[in-house]
This record gives structure tokens, C-alpha cells and sequence, in this order.
């Protein structure tokens, strides 16, 4: 198949992306649709979900939204089953606090759980079935760092990224028979609202991260360009890592954590 910037496009095609009021959210749907997909948008924030939706119709698209708690197993199949195709499925929505792991109590880590895990199987069973099988259908996870590393004050969400990452790469075999490739796109240092103002840079590439970066990774994933690209993560962290446990020194040499001094405060 020659590659051609048409390769990129996803015309006509219809997305599903969770969590879409704001943030990565709203930047992969509004991005979709300027690539040529119709989209399916769900999100809890009512106000944030019609922003988004008039992003996507802007754009020359059909923007279908719903209400939900991606939680919420009935509620994601009642809306889901509405539809009449999925083409992409991209599982956006999750989230968590800061908490050291001995603090949080059962429903706390029932609501981890099921917001960034049990939220990724409802959407797949759901949508599954929707997408016409030997075509174009791609799931995309959106996982984080924090799958790859520790996530100390953020065991259980740190843990449940990591969970998904797992069941991307079962999924990406089971799924395999239809067509269907399942990925992660892993961003660490993206300002969402979430998170709140600027991150400081403190990546080995020297520059700040955008939800638009996370977009990217996503469009290329569930575009033809990663037609043969199943089973692994994209990461979209500029360079974090990779460095592991090195940073870089105020004179902006390369040091291990071990290996800062008590007066080098200002290193990253």
C-alpha cells in the first residue's frame, strides 16, 4: 500500500473518545475531527462536553455526546448500543489523587479502579461488536508514565495504568482475528486542567508538552500510517523515560538521583 498523506486521514470514520469534556480529551476529538471523523463523546462535565462538541462541529463534523459516568457498566452499553458503527474506540477518561496507599479506604480504591480500568472494559465490550471487522478499527488506551515507573502516593492508580497496559497487549492478540489493533499512548508532563497551569520543563527534549502532542500519537494509531502497529505504547513524555533516573544538573551535565548534592536544588 503506497503511503500518502491521505494515509493519515480518518474521512468518514466514526470515534469514540471517553473523558472529553477537557484536556487530552478534547484535543484527540477535536483533532479527529479535523482529520475527517465523526465523533462520539462522553464525559460527566455537561458544559465541558458541548465546548467540545462545538470544537468538533466547527470543524465540519457530527458531534454525538452523552452524559455518563464512564464507570457506570449499563450506562456506557445503553449509550454505546445507540450507535451504528465504531470505527476507533479511544479510552481517554480516568483520573486519581494523592494519597499514600495505606490511606485509602475501599471505596476510594473501588472508585481507582473502576475509573481507570473497569471504565476500558465496559467501552471495549460495548464497542467491540460495532466495528466492522477486516476495516480500519483501532482501540487506543491512554494510559501514563506511571505504568512503566512507581507511583509512589499513587499506588493504585499507578498500578491500574499499568494494568491496562497488560490487557492492550492481550487485547491486541485476541482482537487480532478482526482486524482490530490495540494500543497506549503514555503522556507524563502534559498541562491539562487536571493538573492544573504549567509544568515546569524539566525533560531531556527541552520543551513543553501540549495536549496536541498526545493527539498526534493517537491520530497516527488510529490512522492508516499505523496500520501494522498493534500491542505497544506510544510514549509522549519527551524523553522522561527514557532518562529513568538521571537528570540534568544547573550546569547542565547529567547526574542520577544519587549522585545530586544537597545544594543543587534547582535540579531536574
Amino acid at each position: 500500500m503506497p503511503l500518502t498523506p491521505a494515509s493519515a486521514l480518518l474521512t468518514d470514520r466514526f470515534v469514540i473518545v471517553t473523558g472529553a469534556a477537557q484536556g487530552i480529551g478534547a484535543a484527540v476529538a477535536v483533532a479527529c475531527a479535523h482529520f475527517g471523523a465523526d465523533v462520539g463523546l462522553c464525559d460527566r462535565d455537561a458544559d465541558g462536553l458541548a465546548r467540545t462538541a462545538g470544537e468538533v462541529e466547527a470543524a465540519g463534523r457530527t458531534a454525538v455526546t452523552s452524559v455518563l459516568d464512564v464507570r457506570d457498566g449499563d450506562s456506557v452499553r445503553d449509550w454505546v448500543t445507540t450507535l451504528d458503527r465504531v470505527d476507533v474506540l479511544v479510552n481517554n477518561a480516568g483520573g486519581g489523587f494523592r494519597a499514600p496507599f495505606l490511606d485509602v479506604n475501599d471505596k476510594g480504591q473501588d472508585s481507582l479502579v473502576r475509573e481507570n480500568f473497569t471504565s476500558v472494559t465496559n467501552f471495549v465490550r460495548a464497542a467491540v461488536p460495532l466495528m466492522p471487522a477486516g476495516g480500519h478499527a483501532s482501540i487506543v488506551n491512554i494510559t501514563s508514565i506511571e505504568a512503566h515507573r512507581a507511583g509512589p502516593g499513587f499506588a493504585i492508580y499507578s498500578a491500574m495504568k499499568a494494568a491496562l497496559v497488560n490487557l492492550t497487549k492481550s487485547l491486541a492478540l485476541e482482537l487480532g482475528e478482526r482486524h482490530i489493533r490495540v494500543n497506549c499512548v503514555a503522556p507524563d508532563v502534559i498541562p491539562t486542567p487536571g493538573i492544573g497551569g504549567e509544568l515546569p520543563v524539566k525533560t531531556p527534549l527541552p520543551v513543553a508538552g501540549h495536549v496536541d502532542d498526545v493527539a498526534g500519537a493517537v491520530i497516527y494509531l488510529a490512522s492508516d500510517l499505523g496500520r501494522f502497529v498493534t500491542g505497544t505504547t506510544i510514549h509522549v513524555d519527551g524523553g522522561n523515560l527514557a532518562a529513568g533516573g538521571w537528570g540534568r544538573a544547573p550546569d547542565g551535565s547529567w547526574v542520577t538521583t544519587g549522585e545530586v548534592r544537597v545544594d543543587e536544588e534547582s535540579w531536574s
